[in-house]
């Protein structure tokens, strides 16, 4: 099915409003809807548009400067809330010190984020906003599924073992081929791709949040000889580790050598415990 040309527009006017809201207050959805709705602009000026203006490329360079800025803040609020929520057996002091550390960070990042979100910057994203939306030409016979299924046939050829660097690239790759397969609108077998990539995207960013957790604790708390809460931590990390390679499994398992399977792929059964329990955050 060919781009979904109401979607794709609708694209811009999202982020528009994202941006809006951001300016305001950093609150934490505001920094996930923003993130995620720029991707997907960067995904279709990147993937979908042959002809970039230099307006697009301006926008793009914008747009990641202020993803990472707003990632830093992102970051800090899904790892306060999976803290939170972590259970303790006894508490040492190490869960207090390791909080009260991430919240000062945030406080830190905030600023410096509503900082670089003033009013100036703001207004130059929404008018680069408007003009790549007039100005964007898509070929009639672009089919953003078959785009997808092209990036996915990479994977899928590349039978490495996963490390931690490869699974974060399955990461980065599978959010750019969903955002794409998004634009197929209502079609049914993109509809498929796009929820296997997000449960492959799902688990994988889960274990990338708890690895950054544990670091933290880490490099403020000393290894697992020094703290109880490190050792749990990194229990945790690795468990969902497991997770994040059966993800990758189930989705390399759909990538046959003759093209991508439109079969629904069964989602994990695995259940967190309470001890496990973070703050779902959703993924961008």
């Amino acid at each position: 099915m060919p781009i979904d040309a109401k979607k794709s527009r609708l694209i811009f006017r999202k982020l528009a409003r994202e941006l809006t809201k951001l300016t305001k207050k950093p609150a934490p959805e505001n920094v996930h809807s923003f993130r995620t709705n720029s991707r997907r602009v960067e995904a279709l000026l990147m993937e979908i548009v042959p002809d970039h203006h230099r307006n697009d490329d301006k926008l793009l360079r914008l747009l990641a400067q202020l993803r990472k800025k707003a990632g830093r803040v992102r970051d800090l609020d899904v790892q306060i809330a999976a803290l939170r929520n972590f259970k303790v057996p006894v508490s040492n002091g190490d869960k207090s010190q390791l909080m009260d550390a991430l919240i000062g960070e945030r406080d830190k990042r905030e600023k410096k984020l509503a900082k670089a979100f003033d009013h100036k910057t703001a207004a130059e994203i929404h008018k680069r906003l408007k003009r790549s939306a007039r100005g964007m030409h898509i070929p009639r016979d672009t089919e953003p599924l078959a785009l997808t299924l092209g990036k996915l046939a990479q994977l899928g050829r590349d039978h490495v073992p996963v490390t931690e660097k490869v699974l974060h690239q399955y990461r980065i790759i599978g959010k750019r081929a969903r955002y794409v397969a998004e634009l197929a609108g209502q079609d049914p077998a993109a509809k498929r791709v796009v929820e296997q990539l997000k449960h492959m995207q799902d688990v994988i960013g889960d274990w990338h949040d708890w690895l950054k957790l544990s670091q933290k604790a880490e490099e403020l708390l000393g290894d697992v000889r020094d703290s109880s809460l490190v050792a749990m931590l990194q229990s945790v990390t690795q468990a969902k580790f497991r997770q994040s390679l059966n993800a990758v499994a189930e989705m390399r398992a759909a990538l046959p050598a003759n093209g991508f399977s439109l079969r629904r792929q069964p989602a994990a059964s695995h259940k967190p415990s309470a001890k496990e329990a973070p703050a779902r955050s959703a993924a961008a």
